[in-house]
């Protein structure tokens, strides 16, 4: 058995690392990046031989998806989470949020309603409205402390005669909801009774927690499978993000041959060499590592948690049951928005995602990215303190 250490601290300021591009992000060089979905560990190194043995081969001509690729992610899908794919049902594509974008304009007309549920993932909001379609929102609702559907607004949503498609997140960014079978399945009945079909993002779907289990609403019956497009890839689970590899999951013929249309006129149907022999490496020998990542970042959890309800209480967590980002309620500060951003850049110092990106019930929120060796998150966490403290 290989031990990664994730607490391995890695200077990436010189890597060309959007993440830790503080200075022009944030305006400040020394604010601690806690920002987008990138985590600050080493891939599995499974994944860095193969992409170095590539890289010495010295030719880095076209490439081809063969059927080692399709059956990664079949074996993959069936052995984490239960569901039995079809080869002719994937779709390679260039990145889950332009493969939102081409399910947008091959599922709907210009004009058109596309339902989200805000807070949610800013890219949606822009996949929609840039292509010419209009957006329902469907807000979440906290219950019990809890983020969770609003069925009952979702239903008035779906009677609108011109929605056609409905993005979901699973599990959601940025509240790391783990949607249960329940809530998935009367989602997925509104959508049968009123003829939407469901894009669903389940790209951070190997980042669950404790008793949650990711279940992807394909999955859920032949009549889901039929109106579903799943979106994935292994980016996020193993820190890959920059070699683009994700693919479509799509049962039914019509919506797939739909799908592709969109592919083929757009010209997207060509491969990054290192992306797919990434994902490929990643799905067979991978597992290990992210057993072990889940460890340390429930760990890293366990640290946020109690550290805000010990010594920040004014600042609310919501904690994940998926994904390694926290939803953070600062509305107990009192400040504005502005105010906010400020507060956390400069006596702070860090760089978190603000909260009205991500549309309704943003505002006084921030994101927290928990994927970083634990010596930076506490070193972050004490930060804040003290900045909370001195301030208030």
């Amino acid at each position: 058995m290989t031990t990664y250490n994730f607490d391995e601290v890695i200077d990436r300021r010189k890597s060309d690392s959007i993440k830790w591009a503080t200075g022009l992000v944030f305006g400040s060089e020394e604010a601690i990046p806690l920002w987008v979905a990138d985590m600050d560990f080493r891939a599995p190194q499974p994944v860095i031989d193969a992409i170095v043995r590539r890289a010495k081969q010295g030719i880095f001509g076209y490439a081809l998806r063969s059927g080692s690729f399709q059956q990664s992610i079949i074996d993959w899908w069936s052995r984490r989470h239960g569901w039995a794919i079809d080869r002719s049902w994937v779709v390679s594509n260039n990145g889950v949020v332009p493969a939102l974008g081409l399910a947008v304009l091959a599922f709907t007309n210009p004009g058109d309603r596309v339902i989200i549920q805000p807070p949610v993932y800013p890219p949606f909001f822009g996949i929609v409205k840039e292509n010419g379609r209009q957006l329902l929102e469907n807000p979440l609702k906290i219950e019990n402390g809890r983020f969770v559907m609003d069925f009952e607004d979702l239903e008035r949503k779906a009677q609108d005669q011109r929605a056609r498609l409905l993005i979901l997140c699973s599990p959601h960014n940025p509240v790391g909801r783990v949607w249960q079978e329940d809530e998935l399945r009367r989602l997925g009945q509104i959508c049968l009774n009123h003829n939407i079909i469901i894009a669903s993002d389940e790209i951070h779907c190997d980042l669950v927690f404790a008793d949650n289990r990711h279940l992807p609403v394909a999955s859920l019956s032949p009549e889901l499978a039929k109106i579903t497009v799943t979106l994935s890839a292994p980016t996020k689970t193993f820190n890959i993000a920059g070699l683009v590899a994700s693919y479509a999951i799509i049962p039914d013929q019509n919506l797939r041959d739909r799908f592709c249309a969109q592919v083929e006129s757009l010209h997207l149907s060509s491969s990054n060499i290192f992306g797919a022999l990434g994902l490929e490496t990643a799905y067979a020998c991978g597992e290990e590592w992210l057993d072990q990542l889940l460890v340390y970042l429930k760990g890293n959890l366990d640290l946020v948690e109690s550290f805000f309800k010990e010594r920040i209480p004014r600042i609310k967590v919501y904690r994940p049951e998926g994904t390694y980002l926290v939803w953070l309620d600062f509305t107990g500060l009192e400040l504005s928005p502005a105010e906010l951003k400020k507060f956390l850049v400069k006596n702070a110092g860090l760089g978190l995602n603000d909260g009205i990106p991500f549309g309704s019930g943003g505002e006084g929120f921030q994101r927290l990215n928990v994927a970083c060796p634990r010596s930076i998150l506490q070193q972050a966490l004490e930060q804040l303190e003290k900045a909370v403290k001195s301030t208030f």
